[in-house]
Parts: structure tokens; C-alpha cells; sequence
């Protein structure tokens, strides 16, 4: 039993070695990136062209309702200040955005679209853009790849990448994250002998 042990450490030991031979040979570098070859997209979420309908189809997912189902039917009212003025649709509407009023980033007269601060007009599904315009740290980062998050190829000479939206992460009405509590470290694989286990040794 005893050589068998043997036998079977000696054969991982071995596999070891052969297997770790090439540690301290430096890897062959990669190329260079070439030419940008890949795309870069930028998501756009279903909530920047359609709102829940509380609903579910026949397979049980959530119905969405298109922006443009109501308002192309409705001469759109005037835009209120707030949420709280707010009588038919869009009730509840939860609005933390600083001193931000709704036509600060929608069109009075088509609120469906939205507008920079000069006043030139922008599709929703340009919203970071809108974004960029007050929260330049976070565009910046954005533009670098340390905000948002990405899936793909970060270089693109290998493949496309796409790009988180502003709205994927954050409400636009409401965009702070709420706080949140730390959780339990993770327990040790080990834990520590307690003073009572070692009275019984």
C-alpha cells in the first residue's frame, strides 16, 4: 500500500515538472493591434422605446408597450414639471434627478425625443449623448472603457464589441444608486480551533 502511494506521488511530482517547464520561458508576445476591423455598438435597452405594460405574453414574458402606440395617437399635453403633476400616464414615476425638470431632457412638444441643453433636438435612443453633456467624468471614462462595461474584444482589430447603454445600469429619472449594506465575509475553508475543542485534546 505504502509503494502504491509512492508510485501515484511520484507520477504527480513527475507531471509537475514537465508540466511547469515552461514557466520561466517568457510567452511569445502577441501582436501588435492592427487596423480596427470590429464594430463597436452601443446597446439600446427596450425602456428607451417602449414602457411595461404589466402584462405577459402567452410564454410568460413581460409585454412591452412602444412609446409611439400612445403618443402618436394623443396630441401630447403640455409637459409637466414633475412627476407629481402627472394625472394619466406615467403615474408613480419615481424622479431623483436634481433640479432637473421632465423638459430638461424631453421635448415639451414630442416627449418621446429628447434635446440637448442648446436645444437641438435627439432621438432617444441618442441618450448618451444627452448624458455626456452634464456628466463629463463619467463620459470620459465611458469613452475609455473604464465605466459601463463591455462585452467583446477590447481590441478592436480582433472582433466587435458592444457597449453598455447609461440606461442600462442607471434609471434616468432616478440615477444614484440607492445604498446598500455590507454583506458577510466569506468563511474561512479552515476555521479556526475554537478555546473549547482544544480543552478536549
Amino acid at each position: 500500500m505504502a509503494e502504491t502511494s509512492s508510485i501515484s506521488l511520484l507520477s504527480v511530482l513527475v507531471a509537475l515538472t514537465l508540466g511547469g517547464c515552461d514557466r520561466d520561458v517568457p510567452r511569445p508576445l502577441q501582436p501588435a493591434p492592427g487596423a480596427a476591423t470590429g464594430v463597436e455598438t452601443v446597446l439600446v435597452p427596450q425602456k428607451l422605446t417602449s414602457v411595461e405594460s404589466g402584462e405577459v405574453d402567452a410564454l410568460g414574458q413581460p409585454l412591452r408597450v412602444p412609446c409611439v402606440t400612445c403618443h402618436s395617437m394623443k396630441e401630447p399635453a403640455r409637459m409637466p414639471d414633475g412627476p407629481e403633476a402627472l394625472q394619466q400616464f406615467h403615474l408613480g414615476l419615481r424622479f431623483r434627478h436634481g433640479t432637473n425638470a421632465c423638459t430638461s431632457c424631453h421635448q415639451a412638444d414630442a416627449p418621446q425625443s429628447l434635446h440637448l441643453a442648446t436645444g437641438e433636438p435627439l432621438p432617444m435612443t441618442e441618450v448618451v449623448t444627452l448624458c455626456a453633456q452634464c456628466h463629463g467624468p463619467q463620459a470620459r471614462d465611458f469613452r475609455a472603457g473604464a465605466h459601463g462595461g463591455m462585452t467583446g474584444h477590447w481590441d478592436l482589430s480582433r472582433g466587435d464589441r458592444t457597449r453598455n447603454n447609461c440606461v442600462s445600469c442607471h434609471d434616468p429619472h432616478a440615477p444614484k444608486y440607492a445604498g446598500a449594506l455590507p454583506v458577510m465575509p466569506p468563511r474561512p475553508k479552515h476555521p479556526p480551533v475554537s478555546q473549547e475543542d482544544r480543552s478536549h485534546e
